[in-house]
């Protein structure tokens, strides 16, 4: 623990803890995207093909990182928030924090038409690194589609199956005592190394929302992996929740119970 106390975890430059992620979109059209995407000033083309960088300047420029209030941009030399790639018919956004992505995606998703692509779902990483820690090496070794489905799967069927039981339950308060111990069992869970978030983009639901469900979603995460960087062990994905939402609605000025 106190190794832990005098080596801080791993950062990037906009001083969020070092946690890869990478989000994908199921293309529909190439070329309008590709043209969406070399339209913007903050996108640079790499030399191999279909593959981009994206700057922290231009249409990015007002992006806020609240750890780095003091941090003076050099314009020549911008800080690379991530990197864009197509491959047959997937387009990747990859970055190395959480904070670059629920930044980042909302801007994307603007740029992007509904006809060029779908926004699918996000891999990431459940934990910070120590400076010293080796890295892994790419997301491919990162993210396996095999066993994050398996994750994900797991984690809906034992939803479907507290579901049932609450709807078979002889009385609320029944029904409430499963849903409670259901609730506490999967808050202290230890989060997988690896884990997917899947978005519901349909129509009718609005992109705020759908943003801010994924902030809080990857905020409480990333809360968690902090807090037991530091031997909190005792801190649940359910204090997360509970700190995240407060935090947001807090600074909204609104009630949520209302």
């Amino acid at each position: 623990m106190f190794d832990r106390l005098q080596k801080p975890f791993l950062t990037v430059e906009t001083g969020e803890g070092c946690q890869p992620n990478r989000t994908t979109w199921h293309v529909k059209q190439k070329e309008p995207l590709i043209n969406a995407l070399e339209k913007l000033q903050c996108i640079r083309k790499n030399t191999s093909a279909n593959s981009w960088d994206l700057f922290w300047t231009a249409e990015c420029d007002a992006l806020h990182f609240e750890s780095m209030d003091a941090f003076r941009k050099n314009p020549e030399n911008p800080v690379r928030l991530g990197s864009f790639s197509l491959r047959d018919d997937r387009f990747y956004f990859n970055t190395s924090s959480f904070k670059r992505a629920c930044l980042v995606l909302p801007f994307i998703h603007d740029a992007v038409t509904k006809d060029s692509a779908h926004l699918f779902c996000t891999d990431f990483i459940n934990k910070v690194f120590a400076i010293d820690e080796r890295l892994p090496h790419g997301f491919a070794e990162l993210f396996k589609d095999e066993e994050l489905d398996r994750i994900l799967s797991q984690r809906i069927s034992d939803y479907h199956q507290v579901k049932e039981q609450c709807e078979h339950a002889s009385t609320a308060d029944e029904a409430f005592t499963v849903l409670a111990e259901y609730a506490k069992k999967e808050a202290q869970k230890r989060l997988p190394y690896a884990e997917r978030y899947y978005f519901k983009t349909e129509e009718q639901t609005d992109p705020e929302v759908i943003f801010l469900a994924f902030y809080i979603f990857l905020r409480s995460r990333e809360l968690v992996a902090i807090k037991r960087w530091y031997g909190e062990t005792g801190y649940t994905l359910a204090d997360a929740n509970e700190d995240t939402i407060e935090k947001v609605f807090g600074e909204m000025g609104l009630d949520i119970i209302d």
